[in-house]
């Protein structure tokens, strides 16, 4: 599939000058905003993320809100630069900080904050150390960040949405980079907005809140929807070809050869060493960075499990 490149122009005012978000689209009605593919900085405003909006004739439904107000500012500036559409919802599908922490610049506004009960319960959780990263990532927009959750979040693991007659699903099939992670499917369009499920260009990274059988159910679950259009927690959008051979095809290559290390008796340094080239894996950003650290979170997981 073919996705429209759209060029972004430094309009941006004051401290938000220096980052530009890259707007994809999808469809005549569904655009991504691709954020920095490497590391969160106080440049970027930790949105090394990608998100992006669905545009009806009732206004906008953003699908993640940054992590601070700066950042939840470029959002705005870059939905206004495609639709005069007010921003109508904003649904947070994930738990890391660039999902959701920016959901106050927008309520703000008039906007309804929209998420899965469990969701909400997650960033709940983690929102002291998401504020503590952030803290180290961009000190100076710290202070300015009000964690605001969704009023009336929605108790059951799926919900029917709709709005200017566009047909949303929101669905937790057991989370992604958290484990009250979320996915967002638009079934008329068959496109998915799949959060931290899936990851385009770079690695993933399984850290030690990430529950690896889960994420791959999710996938998994993901693929059997067999979308036209993927938009990734993390990269550039692509289609199910490139969501397998980015992330699907490594979560079930770390599944079968830890679990067969362990099967086998391996010890983890051996395991992680004996585990440690992949090349077909090696086109992915961040690979000599995560992998090896992947592998070892990954036999900690499932030896725990047995």
């Amino acid at each position: 599939m073919r996705f429209i490149l759209i060029a972004l122009f430094s309009l941006f005012i004051g401290s938000v000058s220096a980052f530009e978000l890259i707007t994809e689209q999808v469809n005549d009605q569904v655009y991504a905003l691709v954020g920095e593919i490497g590391p969160r900085s106080a440049e970027n405003h930790a949105l090394n993320n990608t998100l992006g909006f669905i545009v009806t004739e009732e206004g906008v439904a953003l699908v993640s809100s940054g992590a601070t107000p700066q950042g939840a500012m470029l959002i705005e500036q870059s939905v206004a630069r495609v639709t005069v559409n007010p921003i109508r919802w904003v649904i947070n599908i994930g738990v890391q900080d660039h999902h959701w922490l920016g959901n106050d610049y927008f309520a703000q506004k008039g906007a309804e904050i929209i998420a899965l009960a469990y969701t909400v319960e997650g960033q709940k959780k983690h929102v002291d150390d998401h504020l503590l990263r952030l803290a180290q990532v961009t000190p100076s927009e710290l202070t300015e960040v009000k964690p605001f959750y969704a009023p009336n979040p929605i108790s059951e693991d799926s919900a029917q949405l709709n709005l200017g007659g566009i047909e949303l699903k929101l669905i937790w099939t057991g989370g992604g980079h958290f484990t009250e992670d979320a996915y967002l499917w638009l079934p008329q369009q068959q496109v998915v907005f799949a959060g931290d499920v899936i990851f385009h260009d770079r690695m993933l990274g399984i850290q030690r809140h990430t529950p690896l059988l889960s994420v791959q159910q999710a996938f998994h679950d993901i693929a059997a929807l067999n979308p036209k259009a993927i938009i990734p927690g993390h990269g550039h959008v692509g289609d199910l070809s490139k969501a397998r051979r980015d992330t699907g095809d490594y979560l079930d290559w770390l599944m079968s050869n830890v679990t067969l290390a362990l099967e086998d008796w391996k010890e983890i340094g051996a395991t992680v060493d004996d585990l440690a080239e992949v090349p077909e894996f090696r086109h992915l950003k961040f690979y000599d960075s995560w992998h090896r650290t992947n592998i070892n979170r990954s036999y900690l997981q499932l030896e725990a499990s047995q």
